[in-house]
């Protein structure tokens, strides 16, 4: 096992940001600037984060939403799992429901993270329910927490869809960056577990193979928002000393399963000047060649985040608009195929 492999300078350019978001990298700086550094420094980086969250107040937008906070048992001889539940005001019964993982690379985030764009882009529009769950952050709590935290919020609201005016049947699972590795290993324990069913899976940016050692990691390092020793940094502390081993469970890193048959229909983006591209790309291949369902975009210049930090940006806005035309397509296509 070698957690630290390294091959030194990058043999070929980076791949160029888009025009538009240039400016936007400029004023954050380098990832080192931004992205936490080592194990010290995650309580500041943490704090950085939680400044950019809304309060519930916030989310409530004067009324236009519910919301509502729950604690749904967590796993055996674990913490109860904090869940936010939002909806807008006045939902019909039954409405499809998105049970979202925020992200924060294994080691920060909380369940408000990015629930003001789903609420506003996604929960009103399309009359959908939204569930966030808090999971438990590495590296106090090390792999399986923050996933098995997430399975047990999915049982959880399968449990209780008829009480929260949801239905059970319309369940898309949703995450970016470190939700989205959580989002694409929860469709595999939920598979594998014979667990509440899912109706698609939305994988933004995901965090998906702890080896990190893609040509995109290493040809992208030091660029952007989130690089490869940020990505080192996320993977050590969720799995310690077994990360890049024959340990490592799909459960923690999707990109370790062997099979990838049977799973939901899968929504995959990521930015072509990312650390994550390769992974990704290489992800929905699986799917494909195990005869499942994906939808891949590749955007080009997009770093890592791009469209959540720079939503006024063309690409951000053709990003998040392909994305709410998948979901369209996707509670359509269940209409058609219950009808």
């Amino acid at each position: 096992m070698n957690n630290h492999r390294d091959r030194g300078q990058r043999t070929v350019p980076p791949v160029p940001f888009d025009p538009e978001l240039n400016p936007i990298l400029k004023n954050l700086g380098p990832p080192h600037e931004n992205a936490p550094v080592s194990a010290d420094d995650i309580p500041r980086w943490r704090a950085q984060l939680a400044t950019a969250d809304p309060s519930l107040d916030q989310l409530r937008d004067h009324g236009r939403f519910e919301i509502q906070q729950f604690l749904a048992p967590g796993p055996d001889g674990a913490p109860d799992v904090s869940l936010l539940f939002a909806r807008p005001t006045g939902l019909r019964q039954q409405a499809p429901v998105v049970y979202h993982m925020h992200g924060g690379g294994m080691i920060g985030g909380f369940n408000r993270t990015g629930m003001q764009t789903i609420l506003q882009e996604w929960a009103e529009p399309l009359e959908l329910a939204v569930v966030s769950v808090g999971y438990r952050l590495a590296p106090e709590h090390p792999y399986p927490a923050a996933i098995e935290d997430c399975y047990a919020g999915l049982v959880w609201l399968a449990r209780h869809a008829g009480t929260l005016g949801v239905d059970p049947q319309r369940v898309i699972t949703v995450g970016g960056s470190a939700g989205g590795g959580l989002t694409a290993a929860l469709a595999l324990m939920a598979r594998d577990r014979k667990g509440p069913g899912i109706l698609g899976q939305l994988l933004m940016c995901p965090m998906l193979d702890d080896r990190n050692d893609s040509s995109s990691a290493h040809q992208m390092t030091g660029l952007g928002v989130w690089d490869r020793p940020a990505n080192d940094l996320g993977w050590t502390a969720l799995l310690g000393k077994d990360r890049d081993s024959s340990q490592v469970s799909c459960y923690a890193a999707a990109a370790r399963a062997a099979d990838l048959s049977q799973l939901p229909p899968a929504y995959i983006d990521v930015g072509a000047a990312e650390t994550f591209r390769d992974e990704c790309i290489q992800y929905a291949t699986r799917i494909w060649q195990s005869g499942g369902d994906a939808e891949l975009h590749v955007w080009s210049g997009g770093f890592h985040g791009f469209d959540q930090l720079a939503p006024h940006t063309e690409v951000s806005r053709d990003a998040r608009r392909t994305r709410f035309r998948w979901l369209c397509r996707l509670l359509s296509r269940e209409v058609h195929q219950a009808s």
